[in-house]
């Protein structure tokens, strides 16, 4: 329906016998009857070992607009095979989008370099395939959803009004006393309105004085919804068509106002004419500049767009301006919509997948536009996708399509944008804290918030790793490697992508760096730890030290440890062996203090003068140097965790 709205043709098609079959064969085409069509050019064809140039165009020119694209391919190919790039572009146009349709996307290339001699026209194209490449490698940006209120017969032109949304379809059978559109066997469009976020809600007509008995179709709103431009046949009184002189009604853009639910003061804009059709207005988001689509004399191609300055009260002030060839082609580009500084439109011609796709173009001026860009998967497909309409605030919106899978014609889709499931990319190194040198085959633990392992990953012989975080999470990230402190940071995303951390630094701690062996028996390394004379207060030069057996079990949280704490001989036995206890206890309230369970020491005892390292006992004369060795508090290490058997690579 998409392909028709612009015009219909109102000549009746007189069957007298005296006409040849190709008479009547030209009869059904020129009257937009092309399975008839078809059928007669089909059998000339036949019949002939070399048809005619003109039943070979007819006969591809039937198929494509029957979108049998498969059976257009055969008919293109045969023309271009007899005319070479005689052919003229808006056949190889055609040709292009028939293949890709029929998915012979590698021909569809080779045909454009072999025809396209304009170096500036195939460096756009290739531009825009190069972008279009690019996109495809990428994961889909958009979810796009089949609509509950489609019909079996054509929906598109979708168009926001207030909570709900407005859309051209065929569903009606009764218009027009219940003619059909001859180019497609449907009624002819009418305008309803619907609310697609309420699935029960069944479409009504939209302002029932709008209706025509023919084709009411694509409409735009004032910023305030009170002033409505459509597309419309042009009648005559009596609600019948109007044609020109060569049979056609061609369509026209009207504006009218809103008011008590009805549609007044209808009037015809100044740049319409019975002799080319207008149609597909979009307001620009200040309304200051009408869009539309128009095949009137002097374009670049079957349709193109334009643009029209308004005034405060919406009436036209300008003549209509051509968006000239950055946009236009000798194809059919249509459905304009702006959002933004952003012109969206669908053309044929421009690169993409086959059929009518979606591009965007940045508008710079009026007369300035950016290389349309494809806005690729889902929202294209290899068939026509057109009437692309979006939300200023959230970027999601509606299209029309006749992809594959669809309950009717061309039926109405809702895009979403995919929400991002992985936000952030992690990467670094993780290192040895006291070297600098890089641990190969560390752990990686990716976990959430219940502590739940989700991925393990290792980093390689440089010590790199490279990880991707998920959206909306709060991401805790354990660095680890037996003989080696665990390293844990915590990263909370958003719901959107960010750029890519780099070049982190993770430092895990060797084991062997913090504590020493006497015999079998090993040990955190500190140094003596000194009391006040006849005191078992912590000082803060014994705090110095504390913090180093602090640190080994924060590092290494599977280890055990129990405190002994001892005196030199000086003294009585009994007074060293109180003294020594009361350290050693003071020492293990001083680490409970700082967080470590009590169940991770297992004991704090003082030994007094009972396992002097030296021969300095009682009534040996001994240098201070050699009673300072006998002064100490061992923190012994009791148990640890078995070293860790290696994980899998992910």
């Amino acid at each position: 329906m998409k392909k028709i709205v612009l015009y219909i043709f109102m000549g009746t098609c007189l069957m007298v016998t005296a006409q040849s079959k190709e008479e009547r064969a030209n009869s059904y085409f020129e009257d937009f009857k092309f399975d008839k069509a078809i059928e007669l050019y089909s059998d000339l064809a036949a019949e002939k070992k070399r048809p005619s140039l003109d039943i070979i165009q007819r006969l591809a020119d039937s198929y494509f607009n029957m979108n049998r694209y498969q059976e257009a391919v055969k008919w293109y190919e045969k023309l271009y095979l007899i005319k070479g790039k005689d052919v003229g572009e808006g056949n190889i146009i055609k040709l292009v989008q028939s293949l890709k349709a029929s998915m012979q996307i590698d021909r569809a290339d080779e045909l454009l370099r072999e025809f396209y001699t304009d170096e500036k026209r195939l460096n756009m194209m290739l531009a825009q395939k190069k972008h279009l490449d690019s996109t495809l490698t990428q994961k889909e940006k958009y979810e796009v959803v089949n609509q509950a209120f489609n019909s079996a017969k054509s929906d598109f032109g979708p168009m926001f009004f207030n909570d709900g949304l407005i859309f051209a379809s065929a569903r009606d059978t009764i218009k027009s006393n219940g003619e059909l559109y001859p180019w497609n066997k449907q009624p002819y469009l009418d305008l309803y309105i619907t609310r697609p976020s309420d699935a029960s809600y069944v479409p009504e007509k939209y302002l029932e004085n709008l209706e025509s008995s023919y084709h009411d179709a694509t409409l735009t709103f004032s910023w305030d919804g009170q002033t409505v431009y459509f597309t419309r046949n042009y009648l005559k009184k009596k609600n019948k068509l109007s044609a020109n002189e060569e049979g056609l009604s061609n369509m026209q853009i009207l504006r009218g106002t809103i008011s008590n639910n009805e549609l007044i003061n209808v009037t015809s804009l100044s740049f319409n004419s019975k002799d080319y059709s207008c149609g597909h207005p979009a307001l620009s988001p200040d309304g200051r500049h009408l869009y539309f689509t128009s095949n009137m004399p002097g374009g670049y191609g079957e349709s193109d767009i334009y643009v029209v300055d308004l005034n405060n009260d919406g009436e036209v002030l300008s003549d209509p301006m051509n968006l000239g060839p950055a946009i236009n082609t000798r194809g059919r580009e249509m459905f304009p919509f702006i959002n933004g500084d952003v012109l969206y439109f669908s053309s044929d011609s421009h690169y993409g997948l086959g059929g009518l796709d979606i591009f965007g173009s940045v508008i710079s001026s009026k007369t300035d536009y950016s290389l349309p860009l494809n806005l690729g998967k889902p929202l294209n497909s290899n068939m026509d996708d057109f009437s692309f309409i979006r939300e200023d605030e959230k970027g999601n919106g509606y299209f029309a399509s006749n992809r594959a899978g669809g309950k009717g014609d061309d039926d109405i889709y809702r895009f979403e944008k995919v929400k991002a499931t992985d936000c952030l990319e992690y990467s670094g190194y993780v290192l040895n804290q006291q070297t600098g040198q890089p641990i190969a085959e560390a752990n990686i633990e990716l976990k959430n918030t219940v502590d739940e392992l989700i991925v393990v990953h290792r980093t390689d012989a440089l010590g790199y790793f490279n990880i991707t975080l998920p959206c909306n999470k709060k991401n805790t990230i354990v660095f680890s490697k037996a003989g080696y402190s665990k390293e844990t940071i915590v990263i909370e995303t958003g719901e959107n992508p960010e750029a890519p951390s780099v070049d982190n630094k993770i430092y895990l701690t060797p084991f062997d760096s913090l504590v020493e062996k006497e015999g079998d028996v090993e040990k955190i390394r500190v140094n003596p730890i000194y009391f006040e004379y006849d005191k078992s207060d912590i000082t803060a030069r014994a705090e110095i030290e504390l913090d180093k057996v602090l640190f080994a079990m924060e590092k290494f949280p599977d280890i055990k440890i129990k405190i002994e704490s001892h005196t030199d001989s000086r003294g009585t036995d009994k007074y060293n062996l109180e003294l020594s206890d009361d350290r050693a206890k003071s020492t293990r309230r001083y680490l409970l203090s700082k967080g470590i369970d009590a169940d991770r020491i297992e004991s704090a005892n003082g030994y007094g003068e009972y396992r002097l390292k030296n021969e300095c006992s009682n009534g040996v004369k001994c240098s201070d140097q050699k009673h300072l060795e006998n002064r100490r508090s061992n923190f012994i290490i009791v148990s640890k965790k078995a070293d860790e058997k290696p994980y899998a690579k992910k």
